[in-house]
């Protein structure tokens, strides 16, 4: 089932998630759901609070970059359960990032460019790993979101300041997308 995903200036996007256990109702369904929603949007990863949802859950597939920059991503699809980055190392790198909650905005954003993580997958295995590349980028983007963050909160003021009449826009549903989504100024009208 395709969920609604929540646009910019939803304050669920600005909490920090929290952890959850096995029997956090319906996950199977949920994680099943998210990556629906991911595909018919067009994304490469989408985190629980982008469904209105403050845990510490997001899923990724970043197979299409596969077919540009990383065949290594060919099958990069996994499932992360409270995750925690425990280390980011090497060169910042700029790379022109997106998100499905702030639509028709594209920014470059400067990340780490190796990052070490622990977390659950699917069937609560722990693992502890290493990514770098793109596969880095793709994890600390919904990483962000599972910690109260947003891509725009990593640009400049200034550049900021220069999106926010596009931002508050975003927030009070004039965007055109072609997936279902849920405004922040249209919810406090009702």
């Amino acid at each position: 089932m395709k969920l609604p995903i929540v646009a910019y200036g939803d304050p669920v996007l600005k909490r920090k998630a929290i952890d959850i256990d096995k029997d956090y109702p319906e996950l199977e369904n949920l994680i099943a759901n998210m990556f629906e929603t991911m595909y018919a949007a067009h994304g490469v990863g989408i985190a629980a609070p982008q469904v209105g949802l403050s845990i510490r859950l997001f899923v990724v597939d970043a197979s299409p970059f596969a077919e540009d920059d990383a065949p290594e991503l060919k099958d990069f699809k996994k499932v992360f359960i409270n995750a925690h980055i425990e280390e980011e190392e090497g060169e910042k790198w700029e790379f022109n990032e997106g998100c499905l909650s702030i639509p028709d905005i594209r920014e470059d954003v400067s990340r780490h460019s190796i990052i070490h993580i622990r977390y659950f997958d699917e069937n609560w295995v722990e693992h502890r790993e290493k990514y770098d590349g793109l596969a880095a980028r793709v994890i600390q983007h919904e990483y962000d979101h599972i910690e109260g963050k947003l891509f725009t909160d990593r640009l400049s003021v200034l550049r900021k300041a220069m999106l926010k009449s596009k931002l508050d826009a975003i927030s009070k549903g004039h965007v055109k997308v072609d997936y279902k989504m849920k405004f922040p100024a249209l919810k406090k009208k009702r």
